[in-house]
């Protein structure tokens, strides 16, 4: 069993990344070579900037590359809770943004030729207890009144035609979302901006940034030190470098996938007939979806621990029995993959962007980073020329979290809060 990411794998390697000296200047220098870095850096490009990517290790190495792969529509919270705290006006601009974020996603596959796999699946999540149900009757009535009428209700009676299990109790489907092969859209992405453009500097960890007196900045990295008239920070969760700011607002939380082998087509007709991304109404629940060469990938927070190999496989046992109580038939099937990666949570488990002193910014997606990220790449590049209003998550306080300097020392107490209200609701 591998102890690396199956995304990054089975993708093509990345063969656009520029070598040598940083150039002395850039128009804007974008630091992450994730998704929101590489789409920004795109979209920048094409708007005949000069663009260079600082990216401390390899183009998607971390969260856009060690993900579930699920491209969704909808937020983390349900409709209810968005427009009880924000109200109906703003509750829906936020829904509609995952909407419009997932049609960015599709539209950068097809205009940028990206062979990615990609494909409109629809995604359900399935009431791991029968009281469950009725919660989520509740949301699709509030979804289909208010903001999104491609939704349906699976009862009981016929999940077995979305999942073949016994353990869910029905499910609700949403229809717009969508799935593909998170390492190969990636390299696509990266390679799309480059032939647009932009200079990617990979193994170029930032080690300080220093505001400059005539405006712009100075980045100093580990292969050497470029000015910047405007700095995009797209480092997600990141505990290195000069972030303080954000590292304090930012919780890294483990999540962590198996892959398995290949199985054939009758099997995963019978356990995955509509080949959907799933997600459980667990706290601490699992999400799975089947991959391009007929593998089923089968995620979640099984512990809430870092990610390093050690702490991998502790969690890929866990998610092995995970998986085998779901689907019984795969109690023999062999895992060729597992991995960890760290989920940037904030606070509201919504995302946060924007600008401070002068620095823009766009992370916090909160484990449904997928689509939005790619999506806030575009949007970030608007703000930059002028454009705040575009940011669907503007104009949002983001308090540091009490007691909190970016290490998670609370995450096993976390974990403990959440297996419990498992258990009792």
């Amino acid at each position: 069993m591998k102890l690396e990411p199956y995304w990054l794998d089975t993708a093509p390697a990345f063969t656009g990344g520029a070598y040598g000296d940083l150039p002395a200047r850039a128009d804007v220098v974008v630091i992450g070579g994730g998704f929101t870095g590489l789409s920004s850096a795109l979209s920048l490009a094409k708007r005949n900037a000069s663009v260079v990517v600082l990216e401390g290790g390899r183009v998607i190495g971390q969260a856009s590359g060690r993900n579930g792969g699920h491209c969704n529509n909808g937020t983390s919270q349900d409709f209810a809770t968005l427009t009880a705290r924000y109200g109906a006006d703003r509750a829906r601009l936020f829904y509609n943004a995952y909407d419009a974020a997932v049609e960015t996603v599709s539209g950068l596959v097809t205009s940028e030729n990206i062979d990615c796999d990609f494909k409109r699946v629809g995604k359900i999540k399935l009431a791991a207890k029968p009281e469950h149900f009725a919660k989520l009757e509740k949301a699709y009535h509030g979804l289909r009144d208010n903001v999104d009428r491609d939704v349906d209700l699976v009862p009981a009676s016929r999940i077995r035609d979305e999942v073949g299990s016994d353990r869910y109790y029905g499910g609700l489907v949403q229809h717009k979302g969508a799935q593909m092969h998170m390492g190969k859209f990636g390299v696509g992405l990266a390679q799309a901006a480059v032939r647009a453009g932009a200079t990617i500097y990979e193994s170029a960890l930032v080690t300080a940034l220093n505001k400059q007196a005539g405006g712009g900045f100075e980045v100093v990295t580990a292969r050497g030190t470029i000015r910047a008239n405007q700095v995009l920070l797209a480092t997600g969760c990141s505990n290195i470098g000069p972030f303080k700011w954000w590292q304090r607002r930012i919780v890294p939380v483990g999540s962590f996938i198996v892959v398995t082998e290949p199985l054939s087509v009758a099997q995963l007709d019978r356990i995955m007939p509509k080949r959907r991304n799933c997600v459980t109404t667990k706290n601490i629940g699992n999400y799975f979806r089947t991959t391009p060469d007929n593998r089923l990938l089968f995620g979640g927070r099984a512990r809430f621990a870092m990610s390093n190999p050690t702490s991998d496989m502790k969690s890929g046992d866990i998610l092995r029995a995970g998986m085998q109580e779901v689907f019984p038939e795969l109690k023999d099937t062999r895992l060729d993959y597992c991995w960890g990666g760290m989920v940037d949570m904030t606070a509201d488990r919504l995302p946060h962007a924007g600008e401070r002193d002068g620095l823009y910014y766009a992370m916090g997606y909160s484990g449904h980073g997928v689509q939005m990220s790619v999506h806030m790449g575009g949007v970030m590049a608007d703000v930059i020329n002028g454009t705040p209003q575009a940011n669907p998550w503007g104009d949002r306080d983001w308090p540091s979290l009490p007691g909190y300097s970016g290490k998670p020392w609370f995450l096993p107490l976390a974990g403990l809060y959440y297996r419990m209200k498992d258990v009792l609701y």
